[in-house]
């Protein structure tokens, strides 16, 4: 059962300060093709994927599920951010929690949109999901990730090595909020 099982879907429309985070539109196929082909946003996440692999498999509508959100700027997609039980983890503290992943495009980055729209989607799941504790999981050499972690109340549970590189487990729990 995942965790966002039972949970209204699609919420209506995030609006933060820039941001709008919303559930994925056909409209939106090409920018997810652009984030998972891209070299430079998988620097740490083991590698592209082939573009031809991806226009074969990626439905009309890409990543449609409870705890997707598109991160819109301007009426344009710049980014996607999950929020989803962690199945199948290699760390047993992670197992059965709620999974926070983000992906934004090269010229998205600097600017604070990952922050902002990851802090959005936390305040969504901690609404619907009072108390539950969510996780993040991140080479501890992306070091950009690592300063998201830590800004957005994530503490760390432990490191493991996965995919031939040093990983970083952390938690956040309802009482560790950063505001």
């Amino acid at each position: 059962m995942d965790v966002l099982e039972h949970v209204t879907w699609p919420p209506e429309p995030i609006r933060t300060e820039r941001l709008v985070l919303r559930e994925p539109e056909a409209r939106d196929r090409t920018t997810f093709i652009e984030l998972l082909t891209s070299a430079q946003v998988h620097t740490y996440l083991g590698g592209p994927r082939l573009r031809a692999e991806l226009e074969r498999e990626t439905p009309a509508v890409p990543q449609r599920w409870p705890g997707s959100f598109v991160v819109e700027l301007d009426g344009t997609m710049i980014g996607h951010v999950l929020l989803r039980r962690a199945t199948g983890h290699r760390r047993p503290a992670a197992a059965g929690k709620a999974d926070l992943g983000y992906l934004f495009l090269p010229r998205a980055w600097g600017f604070g949109y990952a922050a902002e729209a990851c802090a959005a989607a936390l305040a969504w799941f901690d609404g619907v999901l009072p108390g539950e504790p969510v996780v993040l999981t991140t080479q501890s050499a992306n070091v950009r990730s690592m300063h998201l972690a830590a800004k957005l109340g994530f503490t760390e549970v432990e490191r493991f090595e996965a995919w031939e590189a040093e990983q970083w487990l952390g938690m956040r729990t309802p009482d560790r909020i950063v505001p």
